[in-house]
């Protein structure tokens, strides 16, 4: 993790800016500083300002705002080329690295006003490969569940309940590590996530969903459970330290558990049984996109689009059912 001295001070300004104004996640918060000290470094190696070769040992603390306000829109795409030449840097990557460099600039020129012009006003995002998202068969998801339920180890209801979480709610791994018990309305079935952005969400929970999670809270410790920084004492989920359960930890639950039922843990992961939610969803239970978007807390409809495919046999049931088909 990079610390505040390591920056100059226009950017911990923006770091401050982005937490208290733009009301950014921690997660969002380290991704910002990454992607800009990465830049920045670059900048003084493109500038010939260091004789330091390697890039990740280049500081940026000593760079004044007079250094930032001789960028061009070219040095930016010197930057993503660099990355693409020296990192081979995936679309992806880039595209969010120019994201945050875009923010950042506009922060600079209309928030802090220590530009003039905004080098970053005609960048241009990486175009994207379309990708149809990786997810688990009806079958297979019904196997996972299976296996979870039967597994024999002391946090068997514990990580049933997670693995059932993910495969009716689609929600984020981060967002589950969150939960805490007096954000679930038992009454309504439902319960408050804190997804990206910080932004409060509603997720209903249906009987499966409200079912595991009784049976989990009928085992899980109520004793020795930790007070500390992370509210261990008011978490749903616990680890076997009788704290917070980490991302880490769940995700060496989905992946045992996945290899238990045979299943793929390269194809695999947390954020697949997201995908797989979604698709379940969308496939079987006519969902509208609009309330797709805001059950997975999309921000843009078109982050949720990538849902709406259809399956080899859902064309060909389409073709069968042409009234037509039989003349």
């Amino acid at each position: 993790m990079i610390k505040p001295e390591d920056n100059p001070e226009f950017l911990n300004s923006f770091l401050d800016y982005s937490i208290t104004i733009l009301n950014k996640s921690s997660n969002s918060i380290k991704e910002y500083n990454y992607d800009l000290a990465m830049f920045l470094r670059f900048i003084k190696l493109h500038y010939h300002m260091t004789d330091e070769t390697d890039l990740k040992a280049i500081t940026i603390n000593d760079m004044t705002i007079d250094t930032i306000k001789k960028i061009t829109l070219n040095d930016i795409h010197a930057f993503i080329s660099y990355l693409t030449r020296e990192y081979h840097s995936k679309a992806t990557t880039r595209a969010r690295k120019v994201s945050t460099i875009r923010i950042f600039f506009k922060y600079l020129t209309r928030n802090a006003k220590l530009l003039d012009t905004n080098p970053a006003q005609d960048l241009e995002t990486p175009k994207l490969d379309k990708r149809l998202p990786k997810y688990l068969s009806l079958e297979d998801s019904r196997k996972l569940l299976d296996i979870t339920s039967n597994e024999d180890n002391r946090n068997c209801e514990r990580d049933y309940a997670i693995i059932t979480l993910f495969l009716n709610c689609g929600m984020r791994l981060s967002e589950l590590v969150g939960i805490n018990i007096q954000d679930i309305d038992f009454s309504e079935c439902k319960l408050n996530v804190i997804g990206k952005g910080n932004k409060e969400r509603t997720i209903y929970l249906n009987k499966a969903c409200m079912k595991a999670i009784a049976t989990y809270l009928e085992v899980r410790p109520k004793e020795g459970v930790k007070h500390d920084s992370k509210f261990s004492d008011k978490a749903l989920f616990l680890s076997e330290r009788k704290t917070r359960i980490s991302n880490r930890t769940v995700e060496n639950v989905v992946s045992n558990q996945l290899r238990a039922a045979g299943l793929d843990t390269k194809k695999y992961s947390v954020h697949k049984l997201r995908h797989t939610a979604a698709t379940l969803m969308y496939q079987y239970g006519q969902v509208d996109i609009r309330a797709l978007q805001e059950l997975l807390g999309h921000e843009s409809i078109a982050t949720t689009e990538i849902y709406t495919h259809v399956s080899n046999s859902q064309v060909r049931n389409a073709v069968e059912s042409n009234p037509l088909a039989n003349l």
